[in-house]
């Protein structure tokens, strides 16, 4: 199965032949995939709709909320995809298509480079390689690691890095030490998101990479969330002893949170019908490309929310005031998904729709506060003066 250092396994002739046919497409729904074979959608209204199946096992958060933009942490910024908090509080954000990470201080606004991570593939106008999602060592304190998912000539894969502040500006990172490789990589369903959970293993969200057999397929790291230790090896309680992949069926995850209770919410990418909230469990099948959006078919994980891809296209997640915040990409707005339990409370809430163009990240700071970031240097927006920045939200 899928260790450290191992690549993933080919598939055979006849699934990449299937792939072939079916294309490649943009997640946020630029190129639109071929009809693939869906499950009867429960909604035929173009609005977001959510699941009422589950119990809550805790208060549910009020219908309706609020987000309102209260400063603004950055500007300037070229193509940023991850964000991490510091312990300091200084930002570190990742530059797909340059490949270099910026240390951003929040209270004034000052970005300086730390480094560039090598052999960084990808990172082109319109693709969706490059360098990706960043985390931090939750022993950051001790071991000074950045972790960073990022496109390669050959694969996708994740790397852990010191940072030393102390080195001259552009040089405080140390050479990459890969801990995977073989996440399929391709112009377009990277997937790219890593965050450490509340267990303090490593999470990654993949894509399929424009072949939509690998997300049923368990031999291969794409279209799938992997769980690893801080060493790249299966972290234990997966599913597999032997592997790090976590769930499959996916499209292409690029927003990973954990709420309160310690459970999993990923964000995904639809076809052209529906993205999806899903709430994770190991070994769970979610679906693609057999079904997309809620189906109720057996064997196959609904997701909690959907949305019709032009009004989400979603991009990072974080969990704040028992909601999921979701970035929406070609929505161009922030939704707000109130959680009861295992379910939504009520029907998600859109904000700054069309104000300040794609949304890529959200991150949830120390002190609760929300940061979002945009995306219209990425080839597919219109970019605006100032653009691309972070903006600091107080949302409720």
């Amino acid at each position: 199965m899928h260790r450290r250092t191992t690549t993933a396994t080919a598939v055979t002739s006849v699934l990449a032949a299937a792939a072939l046919l079916a294309g490649c497409s943009s997640p946020d729904g630029a190129v639109p995939d071929p009809p693939a074979t869906k499950a009867p959608a429960t909604s035929s209204a173009a609005v977001p709709t959510a699941t009422t199946e589950s119990p809550a096992s805790e208060s549910a958060a009020p219908a309706t909320g609020t987000a309102t933009v209260t400063g603004t942490v950055a500007t300037g910024l070229t193509t940023p995809w991850g964000v991490a908090e510091l312990p300091d509080g200084a930002l570190l954000v990742a530059s797909r298509d340059t490949g270099k990470i910026l240390r951003v201080d929040p209270a004034t606004g000052k970005t300086a480079e730390v480094g560039s991570v090598p052999g960084v593939a990808g990172g082109t106008p319109g693709g969706e390689g490059g360098l990706l999602g960043l985390a931090i060592s939750p022993s950051f304190g001790s071991d000074r690691l950045v972790y960073a998912y990022f496109t390669t000539a050959d694969d996708n894969r994740i790397a852990r890095m010191l940072y030393d502040p102390s080195r001259p500006v552009g040089q405080q990172l140390g050479a990459p030490d890969t801990i995977l490789r073989g996440i399929p990589s391709g112009t377009n369903h990277n997937g790219g998101r890593i965050a450490f959970g509340p267990d303090k293993m490593l999470y990654a969200g993949t894509g399929e990479s424009g072949n939509r057999p690998l997300a049923q397929d368990k031999t291969s790291l794409g279209g799938k969330i992997l769980r690893m230790t801080p060493d790249g090896q299966p972290a234990h309680g997966n599913p597999e002893a032997d592997s790090v992949i976590y769930s499959y069926g996916h499209r292409n995850v690029q927003g990973l949170a954990w709420d309160a209770q310690g459970r999993l919410w990923a964000a995904e990418f639809g076809q052209n019908t529906w993205d999806e909230l899903n709430l994770i469990e190991p070994g769970k099948n979610y679906g693609w490309p057999v079904v997309e959006g809620q189906a109720h078919q057996a064997g196959y994980v609904d997701p909690v929310a959907q949305w019709h891809t032009d009004d989400a296209s979603p991009s990072g997640i974080a969990y704040a005031a028992g909601c999921i915040w979701m970035a929406s990409l070609k929505g161009e707005r922030l939704w707000r998904i109130p959680l009861d339990g295992t379910k939504a409370a009520a029907a998600p809430q859109p904000f700054f729709v069309n104000t300040y163009g794609r949304l890529r990240t959200v991150v949830t700071l120390e002190d609760g506060t929300l940061l979002l970031s945009t995306s219209n240097t990425d080839g597919r927006g219109n970019p605006k003066p100032g653009d691309d920045r972070i903006l600091r939200l107080k949302a409720g």
